[in-house]
């Protein structure tokens, strides 16, 4: 982890520094990742604007060991992530990587606990707040809802367009957003796949504050200045309580991952899961069948 002044420790999804010794050493790969250092505060970003922050391999190892590297250090009291660039938060699953037969999942079964991201099943005990700063969608609306607070820009949207491409939003939305918000309102922007605005999100308590866009990540840092001002173990015991986490799961939510799993994979099996992502790619309306 980076202070600023410092250099980060080495995460997977991390480039390494080069030496200026080797004038024909390959330039390193952008870092897929970014942690800094702020006080008790670990920023984490997203480093892929080039694909609206979409996750692949490279950003679940990433996000998943900072996570994890944050848990298990005394000086660190609060998260925060956020996307890099203008434009996204996190735009979910890098469909490219998956049509390249990629996988988005670390092999390491540790690891694979995590959940999509590295992140919407890794229960640390250590605040997090989702600095949105872009839109989020699907995976990038399941990250925040598996957040404990999100501070989001006003040119923010959130949503599950799943069910526009013929696939469903398994990574925890289709049950944490009617626990979150009112059920009726979940189930509209569940079945319709359509987003709401940062100010809807606001009023629904989807968000904690809605801040102009260049604000996002100083409100974020500022609301995790009010929790890291308070006594850090009581802090997390309280999270743990608060959330129903025992021994880095949460109960309550088992029932609806294992659903959610099986409804998964007899979906992909379906004609209409193959239709969705090949008409999104060749830019057409898809041509249901219910098969």
């Amino acid at each position: 982890m980076s202070d600023g002044n410092t250099p980060p420790f080495d995460l997977p999804g991390r480039a390494t520094a080069v030496s200026g010794g080797q004038p024909h050493q390959p330039r390193p790969r952008e870092p897929a990742v970014l942690t800094q250092r702020h006080g008790h505060v670990l920023l984490v970003t997203l480093n892929r604007p080039e694909a609206r922050n979409a996750v692949n391999i490279d950003v679940a190892l990433g996000l998943g060991d900072a996570l994890e590297a944050a848990e298990h250090d005394r000086g660190i009291w609060a998260v925060v992530l956020t996307g890099a660039g203008d434009l996204a938060f996190c735009a979910g699953a890098d469909l490219k990587a998956i049509s390249r037969g990629e996988p988005l999942a670390p092999a390491d079964p540790v690891r694979a606990e995590w959940g999509f991201a590295g992140y919407v099943t890794h229960h640390v005990s250590k605040p997090t707040i989702a600095a949105v700063n872009g839109f989020a969608l699907g995976g990038g609306t399941e990250i925040a809802l598996a957040s404990d607070l999100v501070v989001a820009a006003d040119t923010a949207s959130f949503g599950l367009p799943e069910v526009k491409r013929g696939i469903l939003a398994g990574a925890g939305g289709l049950f944490r957003l009617p626990a979150q918000i009112p059920k009726k309102v979940a189930m509209e922007m569940i079945l319709t796949g359509e987003p709401v605005s940062a100010r809807r999100a606001l009023e629904l308590g989807l968000v904690n504050r809605v801040v102009p866009r260049a604000e996002v990540v100083a409100a974020a840092l500022e609301l995790a200045g009010a929790i890291t001002a308070n006594a850090p173990l009581a802090v997390q015991a309280s999270k743990r309580i608060a959330n129903g986490v025992h021994d880095g799961r949460v109960a309550a939510e088992a029932a609806s991952w294992e659903l959610s799993r099986a409804e998964s994979a007899v979906l992909r099996r379906t004609a209409d899961a193959a239709e969705g992502p090949r008409a999104f790619a060749e830019k057409r309306t898809p041509n249901w069948q219910a098969r």
